[in-house]
């Protein structure tokens, strides 16, 4: 698609590292809004970053972006459809409404998309540096994303795991997208997985199915945490991303 993207800038300000813009894309009509972190000098590899159920773009801007930031590397977050600033009657997704939650996560896709078309036409960033981040359920579409977009050069998956059997309509999310599918169509693309070893949210054992579907080069680290990740974690994540980004022969496949 070579169609530029319609962004408007609501502000933007300096931050330690860059500016941080707060803006809208223009996706069929509607703004899609988003956090937009630059580092200072360019062009710079990029990352989009997509949330987890029931959080928004700041989350991810302010503590994975920041890291980042800190490390050259760009960094869009957006919110998802019932998300942040796009909050909804988040009931939509219930089990009464599958086909509502596939329309949403059809929509997620295609915004999805459109994000990183946007941060690839930015002359201030490496349209060949792109890469994705997603925690947990942002990384569950994040798979999806990242098999459809062959511009993502290496993905970051934190808190990530196969679906569980006992989910609502669990038959037809995982028609629509099965991670253990997914994640192995990622092969020759750098992959690393961070979970926590008590998260009970996503269970270790899920994180490894999806792990052990994965195709190298894949790499799974453990921290002594929950479903939300230590500072440590979301630092040491953001330098593997930092090294993979850091010249064309980390994406050779």
């Amino acid at each position: 698609m070579s169609d530029r993207v319609n962004h408007s800038i609501r502000n933007e300000r300096d931050v330690p590292g860059g500016r941080r813009l707060t803006l809208y894309l223009e996706s069929n009509g509607d703004p899609l809004p988003g956090v937009l972190l630059l580092p200072a000098t360019g062009p710079a590899p990029a990352a989009l970053l997509l949330h987890g159920f029931m959080l928004d773009k700041e989350r991810m801007a302010d503590h994975v972006g920041t890291e980042l930031l800190a490390r050259g590397i760009a960094s869009l977050a957006i919110d998802l459809p019932l998300h942040g600033e796009r909050l909804g009657a988040i009931n939509a997704l219930s089990i009464r409404t599958p086909f509502e939650a596939i329309r949403q996560w059809r929509a997620a896709l295609d915004q999805s998309a459109l994000a990183l078309r946007y941060l690839g036409q930015r002359a201030d960033l490496d349209s060949k540096r792109l890469s994705l981040v997603g925690y947990s359920l942002g990384a569950f579409l994040g798979l999806k994303v990242a098999t459809r977009e062959p511009s993502v050069r290496a993905v970051l998956l934190a808190a990530a795991g196969d679906l569980p059997d006992y989910i609502p309509f669990a038959t037809i999310a995982r028609s629509i997208a099965d991670p253990l599918k997914l994640v192995a169509r990622l092969g020759g693309r750098p992959l690393l997985m961070v979970h926590g070893r008590g998260d009970h949210t996503i269970p270790p054992a899920q994180a490894e199915r999806l792990f052990q579907a994965a195709r190298e080069p894949k790499e799974i680290r453990w921290w002594d945490s929950g479903h939300v990740l230590p500072p440590m974690a979301i630092a040491d994540a953001a330098a593997w991303l930092a090294a993979q980004m850091g010249s064309d022969s980390g994406f050779k496949n």
